[in-house]
């Protein structure tokens, strides 16, 4: 049994769940909170914005697998937490958000920052509790941390009253322990082995489950057994090495050409930790139109959510990984000639290009390929949301996991700069490298303040076009170029001279010539964060595009092949 007050209880059980770090940013109705942190070994990272905290906690999350810890205060703190919570829920990633509240007596009276943070975060989080005895915070914090963890991961919210914190209390040092999922049907990895046998066309399709259950290894080792080719999603990307023979990249409406088509032609595909979103599957109706489905995920809810499958398979991707690869045994791997020649002649005859002239404008895509070129891909690569995403996912070629932090399913800009400080604060010995547009940039550039007042030192490519760029490509193609709200300009800010005003080195490259260069010399400098503008070619497209809505059949490689009758367009989202 220990004493102290809630706020004193709540920092040991943190300490029991292994936690380090804390990103947070402090107020009246979480000091008690603030004051027991200081007295523990507990690092507190201080963000500019909560919703910074919140995407630095993801950041962190993502390339850990622990769960990210963030403190925030009532009313406005946990309000501005909504966006990274909802990012969390859709891309799995395990949070932990303590965020303080009004005294107890005050609840219901629209006290100064009060605000009903429970039913706010309802349906951004797993599970949420508003605590009112200081004595229950303990087992609480313990129970959080495994639904966090536990099945499907993802974010929690623990709300805590001033005077609860503040409030004397014993509490027991035992812990909460939720039991793992297991397979749930053993029978069905022998129905898979007979349908992955029989299939001449198969894929697989993976996303970010494998990621969340550190099953990086066991994939490999089943894709080279039953020598099926892989595609990793944008949440994925990284779970298989780019460079295998067996990869194919990344599937999807800004995918590569082979990936996209290798699924829709396929006969069955192996779908592991991904559930089916309309950014892979275009309109589900028309999408893998002669495929059997083999669905394993954790989350049973995804199992024939959009497609139905012929065998679904419960369980954590490892596991059941695992049990495929007892179950084949010592078979060959099939060899598959023919289809592997079509996936093979298709990556040489529809690969992603584009073309940088010498003097001519510089291209984003040329930008991405320098620093892979010039990291040797060793780097953490985190994106923004928008065509520079989609332009990094594409070309760079991942070689281990937990390498691209990113945000999927809520498409979130401004996630890249703090995302970037929790990764390097997960990972201090690796090179951290934020791949950010100019609009995304301008969301959340405060937090660079945060990375250079704590020695956080990220790495950060601004992809400038002047434009919110994918915003400004579907008004070109379906809008006539009426371009509504969507241009920036070229006046302000400074780039250089703001990252220097925030504590960070500020470099510019407006020549291809210089792209190198400038690369070359954010790398040298390791003491403090680096923010490089690239002036980029703002007519510059994202291609390969499969439209909203549409037919994966329809993969469209330039604009030539979208523009056409509106009334026979595909909706677009």
């Amino acid at each position: 049994m220990s004493t102290g007050t809630g706020a004193q209880s709540v920092v040991e059980a943190l300490q029991r769940e292994g936690v380090e770090v804390v990103f947070g940013v402090p107020g009246g109705a979480i000091l008690p909170i603030y004051d027991a942190v200081l007295q523990s070994p507990i690092r507190h990272v201080l963000a500019r914005h909560e919703q910074g905290a919140g995407h630095m906690a993801e950041g962190y999350a993502q390339v850990t697998g622990r769960p990210g810890v963030i403190f925030a205060t009532s009313g406005p703190g946990a309000t501005n937490l909504v966006t990274p919570l909802m990012n969390a829920l859709l891309d799995s990633t395990p949070l932990v958000a303590i965020t303080g509240q009004v005294a107890t007596i005050s609840i219901g009276t629209d006290a100064f920052q009060e605000a009903p943070t429970t039913a706010i975060t309802k349906h951004c989080t797993k599970r949420n509790w508003l605590v009112t005895d200081a004595a229950d915070i303990a087992g609480v914090v313990a129970e959080a941390f495994d639904v966090a963890t536990t099945g499907r991961p993802g974010p929690v919210l623990i709300d805590v009253p001033k005077d609860v914190q503040a409030a004397d209390a014993i509490w027991s040092e035992a812990t909460i322990r939720v039991a793992s999922p297991s397979i749930s049907d053993h029978g069905s990895i022998d129905a898979a082995i007979h349908l992955i046998e029989r299939a001449s066309r198969p894929a697989l399709y993976v996303g970010g489950g494998i990621l969340r259950s550190r099953a990086s290894d066991e994939l490999l080792r089943f894709a080279e057994l039953t020598n099926i080719p892989v595609v990793t999603t944008l949440m994925g990307r990284g779970a298989f090495p780019d460079l295998h023979p067996l990869a194919l990249g990344m599937p999807g409406m800004h995918g590569n050409y082979t990936a996209i088509t290798a699924l829709q032609r396929s006969d069955l595909i192996v779908a592991i930790g991904v559930r089916f979103d309309d950014r892979v599957t275009g309109d589900p109706s028309t999408f893998a139109p002669h495929a059997d489905v083999v669905h394993i995920d954790v989350d049973p809810n995804e199992i024939g959510k959009i497609r139905v499958a012929q065998v679904g398979i419960v369980g954590d991707a490892g596991e059941v990984l695992g049990g495929l690869v007892e179950a084949w045994g010592d078979r060959p791997a099939p060899p598959r000639a023919p289809w592997m020649e079509t996936l093979q002649g298709w990556q040489r005859d529809k690969p992603i290009v584009y073309e940088q002239s010498s003097d001519g404008p510089i291209k984003p895509q040329f930008v991405i390929d320098e620093l892979w070129r010039l990291t040797d891909g060793d780097a953490v690569l985190v994106a923004g949301v928008g065509q520079h995403q989609m332009w990094a996912s594409q070309l760079w070629r991942f070689r281990r996991p937990h390498t691209w932090v990113n945000s999927g399913g809520l498409g979130t800009m401004g996630f890249a700069i703090p995302a970037a400080i929790g990764a390097k604060v997960a990972a201090p010995d690796e090179l951290v490298y934020a791949i950010d547009g100019d609009g995304c940039f301008q969301m959340t550039f405060q937090e660079l303040i945060t990375a250079a007042d704590e020695g956080i030192a990220i790495k950060v490519a601004v992809i400038n076009n002047h434009h919110y760029g994918l915003v400004k490509q579907w008004q070109d193609l379906f809008y006539e170029g009426r371009y509504s709200a969507v241009q920036l300009g070229n006046k302000w800010p400074d780039y250089p001279a703001l990252a220097a005003s925030l504590g960070c080195v500020g470099l510019r490259a407006t020549t291809p010539a210089e792209v190198p260069v400038v690369i070359e010399e954010s790398l040298a400098i390791v003491d403090r964060p680096v923010v490089i503008e690239f002036v980029v070619d703002d007519e510059e497209a994202l291609w390969p595009m499969v439209v909203a809505g549409g037919n994966n059949d329809e993969v469209h490689l330039g604009p030539e092949t979208v523009i056409g009758d509106a009334a026979h367009r595909p909706r677009i989202i």
